[in-house]
């Protein structure tokens, strides 16, 4: 048995044993997390963290750290190669906008992996340039659970240690703000999300504007159409904005507003540090795991990051007709797709669209084909399957507690290219769609006593 699984039996015998059993602790804890206004979001109502070791949270952070200098050569690699930038697939404004010098040199300064630990062994499915979502949310999560009676108990056997993020992603933002060759000793930070109008800001971005503040930056939340560019200041009413804390993703920008809004005008005269920039976008785009499994785009990369790519990243191609390589092998893509669907996974290029990823395994051989027809028309790519990793949760629904099969999303938070914590998502194993039950989980390291 393994420290983990050791730890999770013994926890959960612990919460299924007096004191713990009626539950009074877990209806404490989900009232501490609505007054902490942590109820704005999707917050899984687990009852205990995501526990991962030591040893395995140092595997991840070499494996972590490497692959990123790997997605960061192959990004700089595609914005100076348009063949290379055409394979990732942008519309034409994404393109125009990934042109334009953002003032500073690293392409992504936020960033998560979507990474999968099963017995040691360690694969990354996915990579997105925005900033690791609810980064407060599980610092603060992690500061409820920690104190929770029964994790109390725990750690009389247990050590566990917390992983803080926000002060990584405030210390993220003023490094690339001095780089970007800003004056201001204490700059004011603008966190810009889609809302409502006369709606209040969504929970974490409130509770993210308030950390900043109190750290000495003042911050305000505000939206796209709140922002005006006067006299090489962009600005929401008489609060100047110099660093700009992008939430919105470019395709979701470029559906509501063109290319003379105030933020782009502002962003391509420098007048603003906008974190991450416009063109840190292509790293979200699925294809960037085309170009990083292609041996003839990285073959002068650096050895170790070839030896990660080849240790952590599954093949991933563009769907398109055609030929390619596989296993150092020529393949017809389609007809490779088609006989090989039990392990292989399609996936949209882009996160944001309407379509879904499809499992070959989850699906026959009609219903595979219909997919992979749905993929020839749109941006997709396909990519070896990952077996996600599983892991029992206790959860308290309509009041009782009960057990439940949860697949576990890790993903480690990148600040400029290094590691620091990481975060857990959970969802419901065999849903497809939404469900309650769904949302972070606090997540620590673990060492025995």
């Amino acid at each position: 048995m393994t420290l983990v699984s050791e730890a999770i039996a013994r926890y959960h015998k612990l919460i299924e044993s007096e004191p713990y059993i009626d539950l009074a602790w877990a209806h404490a804890l989900q009232e501490r997390i609505k007054s902490e206004k942590l109820d704005g979001r999707p917050v899984s109502p687990v009852l205990r963290p995501h526990l991962i070791t030591q040893k395995d949270y140092a595997s991840l952070v070499r494996a972590s750290e490497t692959l990123l200098s790997a997605i960061a050569r192959v990004e700089k690699l595609a914005l100076d190669t348009p063949a290379l930038l055409a394979r990732l697939q942008l519309l034409p404004a994404e393109k125009m906008l990934a042109a334009v010098d953002p003032g500073y040199s690293t392409v992504g300064i936020t960033a998560l992996l979507d990474a999968a630990i099963h017995d040691g062994s360690l694969r990354f499915t996915g990579f997105n340039s925005e900033a690791p979502a609810g980064v407060l949310y599980g610092d603060a999560l992690s500061d409820l659970y920690y104190e929770a009676p029964p994790v109390k108990q725990f750690r009389k056997k247990y050590k566990l240690q917390k992983m803080g993020g926000a002060k990584h992603l405030l210390g993220g933002l003023l490094k690339t703000y001095k780089e970007f060759g800003g004056k201001q000793k204490k700059p004011n930070i603008a966190i810009l999300e889609f809302k409502a109008p006369f709606a209040a800001a969504s929970s974490d971005h409130a509770l993210l504007a308030g950390f900043f503040a109190r750290e000495g930056y003042p911050t305000e939340v505000v939206s796209p159409e709140q922002l005006e560019y006067r006299n090489n200041v962009l600005r929401r009413g008489d609060f100047n904005i110099d660093i700009l804390y992008r939430r919105i993703r470019v395709q979701e920008f470029l559906v509501r507003f063109d290319l003379n809004h105030a933020l782009v005008r502002a962003y391509k005269e420098h007048a603003v540090c906008m974190v991450n920039s416009f063109r840190a976008d292509i790293g979200s785009k699925r294809a960037i795991f085309d170009l990083l499994t292609d041996e003839k785009v990285t073959a002068r990369f650096p050895a170790a990051e070839k030896r990660a790519i080849k240790d952590f990243v599954p093949w991933t191609r563009l769907v398109q007709a055609g030929k390619t390589t596989y296993n150092g092998r020529v393949v017809n893509l389609p007809e490779f797709v088609m006989k090989h669907r039990n392990k292989l996974v399609l996936k949209p290029n882009d996160d944001s669209t309407d379509l879904h990823p499809v499992r070959g395994s989850e699906v026959d051989d009609a219903s595979w084909e219909k997919a992979l027809r749905q993929a020839m028309r749109s941006p997709f790519v396909v990519q070896e399957g990952v077996e996600p990793t599983h892991a029992v949760f206790p959860l308290m629904q309509y009041g009782s507690l009960i057990m439940k099969d949860m697949v576990v999303h890790l993903h480690p938070h990148a600040f400029l290219g290094k590691v620091y914590g990481a975060s857990s998502w959970l969802s419901i194993a065999g849903s497809p769609g939404f469900s309650t039950l769904t949302g972070l989980a606090p997540t620590f390291l673990l060492e025995g006593k």
